[in-house]
């Protein structure tokens, strides 16, 4: 089942981003992709080479993500190179399935051209046009200002502190939890 279709957008810089969901080839690219932007910046929740993944379990997490109507993952790709990957899933318990958490990440050279704006356009049409999702949230290192603009942009505001959440080479950062809320 197709949760979305194949987009193109012309980036700032000209070149073609291709925004699609995952699928079981991607899986190498994936983990390479994964392992490479963790070593780009200190904002993930992981750094370079921690993503531990083999093939074969990144292809089982492919299927998994493609048969659960509560969860998307979509990529991000430019010159058939993964530049990008964002996700959106609902929280498994009945009580707070209304409730998804949203992940977005992108390679530093595409930084500033578009693309977390559009992975995230994505990402919230899919939690507009899913019947159960009222709340959207996220978490984001508080010094990544640029981040949290455009978090702010769509609309998320900050609703809490995990004081010293990251701990980035001995140094302590608090992160920031946002929430959209859909009105529905």
């Amino acid at each position: 089942m197709e949760k979305i279709r194949p987009k193109e957008i012309i980036l700032k810089n000209g070149e073609t981003l291709i925004l699609r969901e995952a699928n079981e080839e991607d899986a190498k690219d994936l983990i390479d992709y994964l392992n490479t932007v963790g070593g780009e910046s200190d904002n993930l929740l992981f750094g370079k080479d921690e993503f531990h993944l083999t093939i074969e379990q990144e292809i089982q997490y492919i299927k998994k993500v493609a048969n659960d109507s509560n969860t998307l993952m979509i990529i991000g790709v430019v010159n058939n190179s993964i530049v990008s990957v964002g996700q959106i899933s609902c929280l498994p318990r009945k009580r707070i399935s209304h409730n998804s958490e949203i992940a977005i990440s992108v390679k530093k050279d595409y930084w500033r051209k578009g693309i977390g704006s559009a992975v995230m356009e994505e990402l919230i049409s899919f939690a507009q046009n899913h019947n159960l999702i009222k709340n959207i949230s996220l978490g984001v290192k508080a010094s990544n200002h640029n981040a949290i603009r455009m978090y702010e942009k769509f609309g998320f505001k900050t609703i809490g502190i995990h004081k010293n959440y990251f701990n980035v080479n001995g140094i302590y950062d608090d992160e920031l939890i946002m929430d959209l809320y859909l009105d529905k």
